[in-house]
């Protein structure tokens, strides 16, 4: 299986000859910064109805906490285009960051879909650097299908960290890699480098359960699901809540 990954991912080069040039000459990372958003306005209503019941489970949690003023302080990390809004319950004072300014008009509808939260800003920013937020102002953080396209999730999850109060909540939902020894993971691995230019750096194969795992929260729950959209090559996913 191994000697067939270097051929395999030779052929999809080939394959997917202009767009890899395009990347390489610079050209692709600003197209893919607009058509993007549009990419996954068009994906969001398809996964929430999918994940609809999973997600109203997750988040439910939120109605149980409660912010110094009375009310919940929220970073919506890699928000994208607010797939997320609809299910957090009222009283969440929400700020979203995301790297792609691109996004700010997808915002803009979901925040007028959602009058029934309360939005403090929305920073364009890495995750791996939130300088513009202060140490412990954050209630909870929201990671959904983020940690899969940052440049180094161990910086992301130190910086979440950061942010979240002491007991603060992160709440998390991502794709990861098949199991090493399937088939499936293989043709992950093939799939990859061409899958990282369409989605604006995702990456299939990351473990990120295990990064998870190493960032030192003082408990963590987690929940395998089954990919929404088999028709895509991401993986199984991890769901659940991490306590600071």
């Amino acid at each position: 299986m191994e000697a067939l990954i270097p051929l395999l991912q030779l052929l999809m080069l080939l394959l997917t000859l202009p767009l890899h040039l395009l990347a390489l000459l610079g050209c692709w990372q600003p197209l893919c910064k607009t058509y993007f958003p549009y990419f996954m306005a068009m994906l969001t209503p398809k996964a929430n109805r999918k994940m609809e019941n999973k997600k109203q489970e997750l988040f439910r949690q939120i109605k149980e906490l409660k912010g110094t003023s009375g009310k919940v302080a929220l970073l919506e990390l890699g928000c994208g285009t607010g797939a997320n809004f609809q299910f957090y319950p009222p009283g969440c004072k929400v700020t979203c960051l995301d790297p792609n300014p691109n996004f700010e008009k997808f915002l803009t509808k979901s925040m007028a879909e959602n009058r029934h939260l309360q939005y403090e800003q929305f920073v364009v920013g890495y995750g791996e650097d939130m300088k513009q937020l202060a140490d412990s102002s954050m209630d909870v953080v929201v990671c959904t299908l983020v940690l899969c396209s940052v440049q180094s999730p161990k910086k992301v999850l130190q910086e979440i960290q950061r942010v979240l109060r002491p007991g603060g909540l992160l709440f998390f939902w991502e794709h990861v890699a098949e199991p090493r020894e399937s088939w499936a993971f293989m043709w992950q691995r093939v799939f990859e480098p061409t899958w990282k230019h369409i989605g604006d750096g995702c990456c299939l194969t990351r473990e990120t359960w295990k990064d998870l795992e190493r960032a030192q929260f003082s408990e963590i729950q987690m929940e395998w699901q089954p990919p929404p959209f088999k028709w895509l090559p991401v993986g199984p996913h991890i769901m659940g809540k991490a306590v600071k």
